[in-house]
């Protein structure tokens, strides 16, 4: 079976790994420092804030942010879970909009309607690695006086007219074994504001700047000097393992051109890194990626049930109507998409996803 994500970790991250043992200094330390330098650099921001994992560095940001009980959040339902529960770990209400049918990104034509007196922020996210349109969202922000924090957990090194994402608002990125970039867990939290890296960084630490001097209420969100020496490895394989990423999108974006299928679409001015490939494959969908799995390829399903309807969701009185988040759910399918794929693997991945379709031709995307 081609599964649908492998991580890309070989001997440097053993050797990188191995020297932090040997250090001694195995929790938050100088490659956790190095790391947060690095990722800085490379986003173009002023601040990075490691953490344990990417649900934390969004619970985190919400919450140093002030944002709380009574608030609102405007933010998407086709994304996963953490996005929601991070809004609702503050004691504030996610309020979802609905997403465009051929990005799966929100929908910033719809978020004006959303905001309400008690709307603090918007999260867009950047959904299968590909950047939000931040114009659009920037300028609503503005003019209401919101915070943006971007969930750019699954879009490491994309780009928006120039701008990494993570690099607009407040970022928040995973750097979970699937992703594009991976500490096995951990996570960044992007800014520009140093007042808020101050508190963030108080914030994961305890609210300790200085040991046993507890300045404020905080929790252990540390990332290790183990998972920030994979990272460093990690990061320096990054742009390398996009055009990877790349150039299987392009090899399927061919062989898959004359399918009744809907081939990812990255807008002019954007670039996709790809750490999902997501096909619309119609209202055949269910059988279409059984017949894929049954011929070794591990075809996945990105989002099956959308927050929104998730009951835990719904138990709180949060409904809304997307029916183009609906239909995405109902008709997407993702293929294998790591950095390690053969040439082999790609035909293959191809030749099973162009018989599956075709074996259900006339109930494709257009049907």
């Amino acid at each position: 079976m081609i599964p649908i994500a492998r991580p890309d970790l070989g001997q440097e991250e053993i050797d990188a790994v191995a020297d932090v043992l040997r250090s001694g200094i195995i929790a938050q330390g100088p490659r956790v420092k190095a790391l947060e330098a690095a990722w800085s650099d490379y986003c173009g921001v002023g601040h990075t804030i490691a953490m344990a994992n990417g649900t934390l560095a969004l619970m985190a940001t919400l919450t140093c942010l002030g944002i709380g009980p009574g608030d609102e959040v405007v933010t998407v339902a086709h994304t996963f879970a953490a996005t929601a529960n991070a809004i609702l770990s503050t004691g504030a209400m996610p309020v979802f909009v609905d997403i465009e049918p051929d990005t799966y990104l929100i929908d910033a034509k719809r978020i004006e309607a959303a905001i309400t007196p008690r709307t603090r922020a918007i999260v867009p996210v950047h959904l299968f690695g590909l950047v939000a349109d931040m114009d659009m969202i920037g300028a609503i922000a503005d003019r209401h006086g919101l915070e943006v924090v971007e969930d750019a957990c699954q879009a490491h090194g994309a780009t928006y007219r120039g701008r990494r994402a993570g690099s607009f608002g407040h970022g928040t990125f995973s750097l979970y074994a699937t992703k594009n970039m991976t500490t096995g867990e951990g996570g960044f939290v992007t800014t520009k504001d140093g007042e808020l890296a101050d508190r963030l960084r108080l914030y994961r630490n305890q609210g300790m700047r200085a040991r046993y001097q507890f300045e404020t209420l905080g929790f252990n969100f540390r990332m290790t000097d183990l998972n920030a020496a994979i990272g460093l490895v990690q990061l320096e394989k990054l742009d390398r393992n996009t055009a990877r990423r790349q150039a299987i999108a392009a090899a399927y974006d061919e062989g898959f051109a004359d399918l009744p299928v809907r081939i990812p679409v990255v807008p002019d001015g954007r670039t996709h890194v790809y750490h999902q490939y997501t096909l619309e494959v119609g209202p055949a969908r269910d059988a279409i990626i059984t017949a894929i799995r049954e011929g070794g390829v591990g075809a996945d399903i990105y989002y099956p049930i959308p927050v929104h309807r998730q009951a835990y969701i719904q138990e709180r009185g949060l409904h809304a109507d997307l029916p183009v988040t609906d239909l995405a759910a109902e008709r997407t399918i993702a293929l294998p998409m790591y950095p390690g794929m053969t040439q082999e693997d790609r035909a293959t991945v191809i030749r099973v996803v162009r018989d599956a379709v075709l074996a259900h031709v006339g109930v494709g995307v257009g049907a």
